[in-house]
């Protein structure tokens, strides 16, 4: 029996089928002799959360379009799967073609959360390789990884052979033109371009690697420690390696190539909507987000671009419902324009207009009443802290004038429904900052008895989030409020906010303290982490599958002290672990602007004038090439 008739039997029996088939719309088949390179992305937790990820549709795309690639899809199977394939001795498979997953010459793995590390664990060894890099030799794939986490990528340093820090559509063709060539060596069908050097064909691809830029490989470096268990530098193993790794970004976001044909699953997924990328990059400079700092500058879509991409995607999805997406929308030079011209396509095609990310203070009446044209559901906003004073230390220039206008805009409007995000634990955060996240509620609330002229429910919803310290920001140095501590404030809140038409939601406190752990580790703590996964753990971010016991335990048995990484604040001069990463924003900029939040002074948009964050020196930020428009 071959392997597709051994998954189509397990299929019968696990409880989403449909995550494992394959054969949706646009996913692309390609004769496996016809490909010179095949590249596995991975994505470690379920389907139905990895087919919501747009970093994948983009990438899977950028790949098949080229006729020598075969990108296929992989995704943690859910446990009912996984145990089956254990059983009956079935590897990790890809999407497509039912192959295994041994048999990519790239196995590429996205990393967006920490709490999904414990599954790049579990998918390798479904897939019989070997966890760490050391162990893994020339027949085997070459293990690469990239996202948000590779910016602090020492947790996992030992498990993938290199990592790709950036913008992926550029240095992907780059990556797979290397290993092409290294598979041309091992077959025997080209000779290496130096045969005296005495390296094995992987060492010599790794050296090759790591001389492209974006591209950091951690075997050739050496982290050095203090006696009191600090990082004092990465030393070099191999003189050719680079001092430090510039990142990778796209400057024109209109000529880059786009998936107008993304893959339509045939079962729901999180979010099931076409999606449009406006921008990438964001000028707010808040202190606390990381995502914020590491994909500087803003690059924008043209309009006409925009349009284009969004009616076609409706037109080959199907789709009722189109999303704008980046990581601050309504901050789009033209964006009132571009929803006032999106939504008479909308209107024809009876699809709704979503646009997660509004900010407070460039809120629109003139967008809500547009897009409210199709459908209305609620809306979500962000307004971090309770307090103006805490607003200022994390740089969230929004004031209670902003919050309360927009609140009342959007009830005069006909909204029920309003959520509000709040993080707790940040740096300088006092009981009365907790206070100002209820009397804001409350304020809210008082606002629609007042303006609403309907008379059916209200609601707001609190959700707080716990504030975890993030590599690559202004409060990279800062300690993590402990799990007691925590506790202590949910509960504060939730008396203050027992009041009518208040809801109140809160993250666990364990998953957040093991968060900021892998957010700040260094090489040692990679230790834990596949002890944990031999003890059990996996889906780490799924509550009904975390385990904190597990955890506490492998920490213990592997000599790991969690708190040293995630309660201790760092000192200005200390060596970080990720101080090896340039993301193209300075050490020192992030440090004035540590300084800066201590004196709760802001920042200003960089829109409105540069801040010197450093970008500029590998790249003009063009921004300031349509002034104009931001003024």
């Amino acid at each position: 029996m071959d392997l597709s008739d051994k998954i189509e039997k397990l299929l019968t029996r696990v409880s989403k089928p449909a995550s494992y088939m394959g054969g949706e719309l646009y996913s692309v088949l390609k004769e496996p002799e016809d490909v010179e390179l095949h590249f596995g992305f991975c994505f470690p937790d379920l389907y139905e959360i990895g087919m919501s990820y747009l970093g994948m549709q983009i990438i899977y795309h950028v790949l098949n379009e080229q006729p020598w690639i075969w990108c296929q899809r992989l995704f943690a199977p859910g446990t009912d799967m996984e145990a089956l394939m254990r059983s009956e001795g079935v590897p990790l498979f890809t999407i497509e073609n039912k192959q295994p997953a041994r048999e990519m010459d790239i196995l590429g793995f996205t990393l967006q959360y920490e709490l999904s590390f414990t599954n790049i664990i579990n998918m390798l060894d479904l897939a019989g390789i070997p966890v760490l890099a050391k162990d893994r030799d020339d027949t085997m794939p070459v293990i690469a990884a990239g996202g948000n986490c590779s910016f602090s990528p020492e947790p996992l340093a030992d498990v993938f052979d290199f990592f790709m820090l950036g913008d992926g559509e550029d240095v992907l063709i780059e990556v797979s033109e290397a290993v092409r060539e290294y598979k041309r060596e091992l077959s025997g069908m080209q000779e290496p371009a130096d045969t005296a050097d005495g390296l094995r064909p992987k060492e010599r691809l790794l050296r090759k690697l790591a001389g492209i830029d974006g591209v950091y490989v951690p075997s050739l470096y050496e982290p050095q420690y203090a006696e009191n268990g600090c990082m004092t530098g990465h030393r070099k193993l191999w003189d050719g390696a680079p001092d430090r790794v510039v990142k990778r970004f796209v400057m024109d976001m209109d000529t880059v190539s786009y998936p107008l044909r993304p893959i339509v699953p045939f079962t729901d997924t999180v979010h099931d909507r076409s999606v449009i990328e406006l921008f990438r990059g964001c000028t707010r400079g808040c202190r606390f987000c990381q995502a914020g700092m590491i994909c500087r500058p803003v690059r924008e879509r043209s309009p006409e671009i925009i349009k284009e991409y969004s009616y076609n995607s409706l037109k080959n999805t199907g789709y009722d419902e189109m999303s704008l997406l980046s990581l601050s929308t309504s901050d789009y030079s033209r964006i009132e324009p571009l929803v006032r011209d999106l939504m008479q396509g909308c209107r024809a095609m009876d699809v709704g207009l979503s646009l997660p990310s509004l900010r407070l203070d460039s809120f629109s009446e003139e967008i809500l009443k547009e897009i409210m044209g199709v459908r209305k559901t609620g809306l979500t906003f962000a307004p971090e802290a309770g307090t103006q004073r805490l607003r200022d230390i994390i740089n969230k220039s929004i004031t209670e004038e902003h919050i309360y206008t927009a609140a009342e805009k959007a009830i005069r409007l006909g909204y029920s429904n309003i959520k509000l995000y709040f993080m707790i634990g940040l740096p300088g955060e006092t009981d009365e900052d907790l206070d100002g996240i209820a009397e804001i509620a409350r304020q809210i609330t008082a606002i629609n008895r007042e303006v609403s002229e309907k008379k059916g429910r209200f609601n707001v919803t609190v959700s707080v989030s716990n504030f975890v310290p993030k590599a690559q920001t202004p409060f990279q140095w800062a300690a993590q409020d402990t799990p007691e501590e925590f506790n202590r404030k949910h509960l504060y809140l939730k008396d203050r906010l027992k009041m009518k038409n208040v809801s109140y939601q809160y993250h666990g406190t364990e998953t957040s303290f093991l968060e900021a752990v892998f957010a700040r580790g260094d090489r040692r703590v990679g230790r834990a982490l596949i002890r944990a996964w031999e003890l059990g753990c996996r889906f780490d971010g799924w509550t009904e599958h975390f385990d904190y016991s597990k955890w506490l335990q492998a920490f213990r048995e592997t000599g790991v002290d969690p708190d040293f990484y995630a309660h201790r604040g760092r000192a200005e001069d200390e060596y970080l672990p990720w101080d090896l990463i340039d993301c193209g924003v300075s050490k020192e900029y992030m440090l004035k602007e540590k300084h800066r939040s201590e004196e709760g002074l802001q920042t200003r948009d960089c829109r409105k004038g540069c801040t010197g964050c450093g970008i500029k020196r590998y790249q003009e930020c063009p921004v300031y090439e349509q002034g104009a428009n931001y003024s």
